[in-house]
């Protein structure tokens, strides 16, 4: 069985091609500056997943899903406005914390995230359920946890317990969410090995780097892959 690959594709926006060849984009917003402009044609998109209802996470997902059709993981009520924005079908998954879906063989597992989540919808915020992660686990075993937008929590202990993921994807650009230093108390936490940071980089405010990450987390391996690089997990 193939690996499974990862491409970011700028600030909180990333990739995965799951070990039998599913396509899973994770809160792709493609006018974030960062975004490979080589990326924006998307060839296929079978699983849509969401982390919570900012724009710059949310922002993009109704016209992705309007041309791809692709299952979307999401909270319940965030998957309700994406339908009814005109996702197809978005709601069929709509879950909760502590959840898990089956797509087609890939597992997801909604995690607790410490952030807000609403949408500036016309000049009014719509609630848009709770800011959430995910533990992803695919079809060779390999899990990713997927933290969303959050600051560190101590129950990241109990998602260590409970999946033992291999590799963490952290937000570590500070101002909204954590930063470096936190991130490596969640890794402590988590017990990942390997971590990914995103969510770094894109505006002044997000001051936060992986050279940051390495130094206070030396213990463990921090991928930091340049926006429209793929590497192999």
């Amino acid at each position: 069985m193939a690996g499974v690959t990862f491409t970011w594709l700028g600030h909180g926006s990333y990739r995965f091609d799951s070990a039998e060849g599913k396509r899973i984009y994770v809160d792709p917003w493609l006018d974030n500056p960062k975004f490979p402009e080589a990326e924006k044609q998307f060839e296929r998109c079978d699983v849509l997943v969401i982390t919570h209802g900012h724009g710059d996470h949310v922002g993009s997902a109704v016209g992705i899903a309007k041309e791809h059709s692709p299952k979307v993981v999401a909270i319940f009520e965030l998957a309700s406005w994406l339908e009814s924005k005109g996702a197809p079908d978005a709601s069929q998954l709509g879950m909760n914390k502590g959840g898990t879906v089956d797509v087609d063989g890939v597992k997801f597992t909604m995690t607790h995230a410490l952030h807000s989540s609403g949408f500036d919808d016309g000049g009014t915020i719509t609630y848009l359920g709770e800011a959430a992660g995910y533990v992803v686990e695919f079809e060779n075993g390999l899990k990713v946890y997927c933290a969303g937008d959050t600051a560190v929590f101590s129950d990241m202990q109990l998602i260590g317990r409970l999946h033992a993921p291999d590799v963490a994807v952290l937000p570590i650009g500070d101002h909204f969410t954590m930063g470096p230093e936190a991130a490596a108390l969640a890794l402590e936490l988590v017990g990942a090995k390997r971590c990914i940071p995103v969510h770094w980089g894109t505006f002044p405010l997000l001051h936060g780097t992986p050279e940051q990450l390495r130094a206070a987390a030396p213990a463990v391996e921090v991928l930091a892959p340049e926006p429209g690089e793929t590497i192999e997990l």
